[in-house]
């Protein structure tokens, strides 16, 4: 593909909006720790929400929407779309709590909440296990992405790629801080909004409109694995697939989304999501903030991505198909997600242009956030807090920035591991499988202890390390059967912990409570032993019961949106009346509780 006058002009601009305003935040960003990793906890919500949404929109997730869709169907979507759940629950039941919490990291929140030496065994172990490795691993699939856009349009090697990327995204990190790439978030999700828009339009206009794209995927079909799939389904077909069904709709439903770590869609928020709610001025804006993330992400952004990969269906049915367009394609990297850079072929100068910079965007918007998050994992969580404790400020911001450049170095190095976003993406939730649910539970119940979390971590990676040797060497067990068994070890292991191990000392399960109040009988004992009563802990706007009237509404009025915009691009108009009707209905309560919520969360002072 040839790059024009236009193009160029487009692109140059589209980042020098981008990164050029973040630059004056360099000052006020390297004054200290806290400015550079939490932005000095004065983050308005709308900021922070739209941080959050555009860090989970990277490089690499139209690629992977595009390789669920090819194999699975839309449905197959549920993968993600489960997680719903979880992002909701962060709203009203967890929001509020980490904003209390007063924490810099969600690490920190270890020695906050435990006690001992098993709370610093906690803190500094998975400050390198999630700054270092499994971040570099998150990065590296970022980067894979990237690598494999750039091969199918400009024939670039991959370390050429790298090369370009580290530079632009590196610097930025290093010398911004938080705050830069917060600025660099809310301008780059407009550009990469337009851009995969852009790309929906002329991918749907390349194969005679959406009225024959529609006609022509209405009746089962061979998927390009062989499978037969009505790909246009929002459900899957229990009839016909249960197999399929159970994996990409059960499994996720029932048990994913509360049970599986995933960076984003954590249970109990966690990582990069947890960093926003903490930088944000109030309780209020860390809740508000939560709740424009999921409308966003789920709500705004899907449709656009699966209809170039429906599109991509009838372009390039095959592989083969996209090898015979660009012969040049790696082998290695050929896979159905590259469906989706392909698909670029078909726009025109100047929206060519615009797609390169909202991919760059997409792309720098989600390193620069893994950047800063991994750095302040591997800073404050772990070499302050255990390896050079008594410097001052300037000296742990220069050692952030160092750290900024040794992450990107060595996820570079992990990007010539993988092979495909879904593949890394099944392995991302294996990994992570079993240890949801306890990050859930340790908020509303003082039993769990910091060794629930070592036995959690430490049961998840062997079980899942133990399937993944299996699948390599012998017969390999379906996706769903292996999350089952992790999951199961996980909390089976956890819960004997909960009560077989030492309880966390009684003073800092005071001090806990007294702090951040969660709320629910699960703190009974604590709060009377704290000489708090029932009415103190929280008022009326604070309750299990109005919690999970705002999540059940919440996941209602997500779904009802998302799939309205669905039905309404199939042109099923009966279907869009009823999703209109849930969708006002859940909205009404939805808002009556926030109401509720928002004004209890005004008559306490930001920690």
């Amino acid at each position: 593909m040839q790059f024009h006058t236009a193009d160029w002009i487009i692109l140059i601009a589209s980042l020098a909006v981008s990164f050029l305003p973040a630059l004056l935040m360099a000052k006020r960003s390297g004054s200290s720790t806290s400015e550079f990793f939490v932005s000095g906890r004065s983050v308005p919500w709308w900021l922070a929400g739209f941080s959050m949404v555009a860090t989970t929109f990277s490089s690499d997730t139209p690629n992977l929407v595009t390789d669920i869709v090819r194999r699975q169907g839309v449905a197959g979507n549920w993968c993600w779309w489960a997680f719903v759940l979880t992002g909701i629950a962060t709203v009203f039941f967890y929001a509020r709590l980490w904003r209390r919490s007063g924490v810099m990291t969600d690490l920190e929140f270890y020695e906050q909440r435990y006690a001992g030496s098993a709370a610093s065994v906690v803190r500094g172990f998975r400050a390198v296990y999630l700054g270092l490795f499994f971040n570099c691993f998150i990065l590296a699939t970022v980067n894979l992405a990237a690598c494999k856009i750039a091969n199918v349009l400009f024939g670039m090697d991959r370390w050429q790629t790298l090369l370009i990327c580290g530079v632009l995204n590196v610097v930025f990190a290093a010398h911004t801080g938080l705050w830069g790439v917060l600025i660099i978030d809310m301008i780059q999700f407009i550009i990469m909004m337009s851009g995969v828009i852009a790309a929906a339009y002329f991918a749907v206009r390349q194969v005679g409109g959406l009225e024959p794209l529609i006609q022509a995927l209405t009746a089962p079909r061979p998927s390009p694995d062989g499978t037969a799939i009505r790909y246009l389904d929002i459900l899957p077909d229990f009839s016909n697939n249960l197999d399929l069904a159970i994996t990409v709709f059960i499994m996720p439903i029932a048990v994913q989304w509360w049970s599986v770590w995933y960076p984003g869609a954590e249970p109990g928020g966690g990582s990069y999501i947890a960093q926003r709610m903490l930088a944000s001025k109030s309780e209020k804006d860390s809740l508000g903030a939560v709740l424009f993330f999921n409308f966003a992400h789920y709500v705004l952004r899907p449709w656009p991505w699966i209809l170039v990969a429906l599109a991509s269906l009838l372009a390039f049915p095959q592989l083969s198909d996209i090898q015979a367009a660009f012969p040049h394609i790696e082998p290695s990297l050929l896979k159905h997600d590259i469906a989706y850079p392909a698909m670029l072929k078909f726009l025109p100068v100047g929206f060519f242009g615009l797609m390169i910079g909202g991919l760059l965007a997409a792309n720098s918007s989600t390193v620069l956030t893994h950047l800063n998050w991994g750095a302040s994992y591997l800073v404050h969580d772990f070499y302050r807090r255990f390896v050079h404790t008594g410097g001052d400020e300037k000296h742990y911001v220069f050692v952030g920035r160092a750290t900024t450049v040794l992450l990107f170095l060595v996820s570079s190095a992990m990007v010539y591991l993988l092979e495909s976003a879904k593949d890394t993406f099944d392995i991302i939730l294996l990994v992570g499988a079993g240890s949801g649910l306890l990050y859930l539970v340790r908020w509303f119940w003082w039993r769990v202890n910091a060794w629930c979390e070592v036995v959690a971590m430490v049961s998840s990676f062997l079980v899942s390390l133990g399937v993944l040797i299996r699948n390599k060497y012998g017969d390999p067990l379906s996706t769903h059967v292996a999350m089952l068994l992790t999951v199961s070890v996980t909390t089976v292991c956890w819960l004997l912990t909960a009560y077989l191990a030492p309880p966390t000392d009684r003073q800092t399960l005071i001090e806990f409570y007294r702090k951040v109040r969660p709320f629910g009988p699960g703190w009974a004992r604590i709060r009377i032993a704290a000489g708090v009563s029932a009415g103190e802990s929280a008022g009326d706007h604070e309750s299990f019961p109005l919690a999970m009237l705002g999540w059940v509404s919440g996941c209602a009025a997500v779904w009802s949106a998302l799939f309205l915009v669905g039905t309404a691009l199939y042109g099923r108009w009966t279907q869009v009346g009823w999703l209109t009707a849930s969708l006002a209905v859940s909205l009404g309560v939805l808002l009556f509780v926030i109401n509720r919520m928002w004004t209890g969360a005004e008559r306490r002072q930001p920690t």
